[in-house]
């Protein structure tokens, strides 16, 4: 499902991130660990196809990633791949329902619509015509996970998903994480610094860059 090839990226005069060859399957669960600045959410963007590495190539499905260009790229990763920032990035004007079904206007992808499902799935029914800005932040958190799941995505990567939440939520959401992705047989990439993962997935990997 995911193949990762001496792919390398750097920012200017920074140092190089060092990119581990990947291969993962479906179904599939990797950790990818690493310091604040190490360049994790870097690997994310890259593996999301919102960023371009200087050498290398990501395969997903067998589809080389990067040489897909401009709308090609969109719908490719809005059918493929769903992505749960570190922050929800929702948007004020919608609804939670309306920011929910976002996804459906950047992939073209013949599938039910699943909004009032991933409400329901995630214990936020109740809230689907609700303001974002009434939202608690396990709730947007909740939202965002609901879009990323609302494609139906073969691979979901989640950047510092737990950061800002304690023990007990923490361990609610890498749960909710594995379970989503096992339902839907996709494989799951968390990136985080946060070590109360490490219980959770026994394959990972550490970003630093080079020199560290």
């Amino acid at each position: 499902m995911i193949t990762v090839k001496g792919v390398q990226f750097s920012y200017g005069n920074q140092p190089k991130i060092n990119i581990p060859d990947i291969e993962l399957n479906r179904g599939d669960e990797l950790l990818v660990l690493g310091k604040s600045g190490s360049g994790k959410t870097t690997f994310l963007n890259i593996l999301a196809g919102l960023l371009a590495p200087q050498l290398g190539e990501i395969l997903i499905d067998g589809v080389s990633l990067y040489k897909l260009k401009g709308h090609k790229l969109d719908e490719f990763r809005g059918s493929n791949i769903g992505i749960i920032f570190q922050k929800p990035h929702l948007l004020s004007p919608l609804t939670v329902a309306e920011n929910i079904a976002l996804p459906y206007f950047f992939a073209k992808k013949a599938s039910a619509n699943k909004v009032l499902f991933y409400l329901e799935e995630l214990g936020i029914l109740d809230k689907q015509h609700a303001p974002i800005q009434t939202l608690s932040e396990g709730e947007a958190q909740r939202v965002s996970i609901a879009r990323a799941l609302v494609n139906e995505p073969k691979i979901i990567l989640a950047d510092e998903p737990t950061a800002s939440l304690d023990d007990e939520n923490a361990e609610l959401v890498v749960n909710l994480l594995k379970r989503q992705a096992k339902k839907l047989h996709a494989s799951l990439i968390i990136v985080t610094h946060d070590h109360r993962i490490k219980n959770h997935i026994d394959r990972r990997i550490i970003i630093n860059p080079s020199g560290l």
